[in-house]
């Protein structure tokens, strides 16, 4: 079976709108849907209007077969060490009380999913307890997609192109040719883009790059929601029982 390609998009905003649908268009005409990861900070649901014309996108977005996907908690406190401190350390018990508060921030502006990904990409041993407790079916980190209800690990390291990234020509080739290699070899191929590098044109022709050279090579488009239902096997594919080491 081929293997998985998932691509997401964050950021999202009024400012970056019709560069996000370009890319989108573009990925339309591939057959990618995109995992569109929403922050749930009022700022970025521009005041939870569902006449907003971002949440109006989304809409749009969902009609077409993309999925949506829970980014972070809500913001609780100011300050750097508010931000990092729940990657790595959160407890079951407090994020169980801010998943609660980011999914009524997204109910809010009419948006519901069941799976999450932590803030940067990390998230703690309390975090997954707290996800499974509250009904989640997908938590996506920086190295893994976890089947919350089945126990399964799909193993995979994100490749994010955010704020900061190296946009040099070499480092967008070596992207396109690690995807390529990934895919060949059947392995999940992950990648994460921030909407304020779709201004970059080296950013953004790497991505699109890299996406043609994992469907040349088999991989099967999909948004991280259909790991709520199970992908099935492939080859390179890895699976660990998280049951087995819950906290």
């Amino acid at each position: 079976m081929s293997t998985p390609l998932v691509v997401s998009l964050s950021g999202l905003g009024h400012r970056v709108l019709d560069q996000c649908a370009e890319f989108a268009a573009e990925l339309d005409h591939r057959q990618v849907p995109l995992s569109l990861l929403i922050s749930p900070r009022p700022d970025q649901l521009e005041a939870r209007s569902p006449q907003s014309p971002v949440l109006h996108w989304v809409a749009e977005r969902l009609a077409r077969g993309d999925g949506v996907s829970l980014y972070g908690f809500a913001r609780v406190s100011p300050g750097l060490r508010a931000r990092l401190a729940p990657a790595a350390r959160l407890p079951a018990h407090e994020a169980g009380l801010r998943l609660v508060a980011a999914s009524a921030v997204l109910e809010q502006a009419g948006l519901r999913t069941d799976t999450f990904i932590p803030p940067r990409w990390l998230a703690s041993p309390g975090t997954v307890t707290a996800l499974q407790r509250r009904g989640f079916s997908v938590c996506a980190d920086a190295m893994a997609v976890r089947e919350l209800a089945t126990g399964r690990v799909h193993r995979a390291r994100i490749r994010v192109l955010g704020p900061g990234s190296r946009v040099e020509p070499w480092w967008c080739r070596a992207l396109v040719l690690g995807v390529g290699r990934a895919a060949r070899r059947g392995r999940l191929v992950r990648l994460a883009l921030d909407a304020a590098e779709l201004g970059k044109p080296f950013s953004r022709q790497a991505v699109l790059d890299a996406i043609d050279l994992a469907l040349h090579h088999g991989a099967r488009p999909l948004t991280y929601a259909a790991f709520a239902h199970g992908v099935g096997d492939f080859d390179g594919n890895r699976r660990v029982d998280v049951h087995r080491n819950r906290p």
